[in-house]
C-alpha cells in the first residue's frame, strides 16, 4: 500500500491522541533498543525525559538496562501495571503483541510509524483497548494540541 494511503487510513483525531498521551503513565516499549543510533532509543529517551514510566521490552539476554532503566524480556515479565504498549516491531508481529497486551491488561496498543495490522487492531479494540497505528508518540507530543507537563520535577 502506498505510504499516502496508509497515512489516510490511520488518521486519528488530535483529541483522541492527546487524551491517550495525557492519560497513560506507564509505557512498555516492545522492541526497545540500547543502540543510541536506533529510532526506538530516541523515542524511549524523549518519552522518559517527558515523565513517562518507560518499560523497555527486549528478549536479548545480554541487554539488562537502557538509560539506567531495567529491560524486561517479555510483557508478561513486567512487575507493574502497563497503561500502553508501544510497538517497534514488524507489522507481521503486531497481532502477537496485541494478544500479549490484552493478556497483561494494557489500555492502549500503539504501533510505531510503518507498523500496522487491521486484524491486530480489531482484536485489541474488541478487548477494550484504544489502538493507534502508524504513528509515533514522540512526534505527537509536540503537535499543537499538546500541553507541556510543567508540573514535573527537573
Amino acid at each position: 500500500m502506498p505510504e499516502a494511503d496508509v497515512d489516510r487510513l490511520y488518521d486519528y483525531a488530535p483529541e483522541f491522541l492527546a487524551d491517550i498521551l495525557r492519560s497513560v503513565k506507564t509505557i512498555a516499549m516492545v522492541g526497545a533498543s540500547g543502540d543510541k543510533t536506533k529510532f526506538s532509543y530516541g523515542v524511549l529517551r524523549v518519552l522518559h525525559e517527558t515523565g513517562y514510566d518507560m518499560v523497555p521490552i527486549n528478549p536479548n539476554p545480554t541487554l539488562k538496562e537502557i538509560r539506567g532503566i531495567r529491560v524486561y524480556k517479555t510483557l508478561a515479565d513486567v512487575d507493574r501495571p502497563i497503561d500502553m504498549v508501544q510497538v517497534f516491531r514488524r507489522s507481521e508481529e503486531l497481532y502477537g503483541v496485541a494478544e500479549q497486551a490484552i493478556a497483561v491488561g494494557a489500555k492502549v496498543l500503539w504501533a510505531q510509524i510503518g507498523v500496522y495490522d487491521d486484524r491486530a487492531a480489531k482484536l485489541a479494540e474488541d478487548a477494550g483497548l484504544k489502538v493507534v497505528m502508524n504513528r509515533c508518540p514522540k512526534i505527537e507530543l509536540f503537535r499543537p494540541f499538546w500541553k507541556p507537563r510543567l508540573d514535573l520535577p527537573i
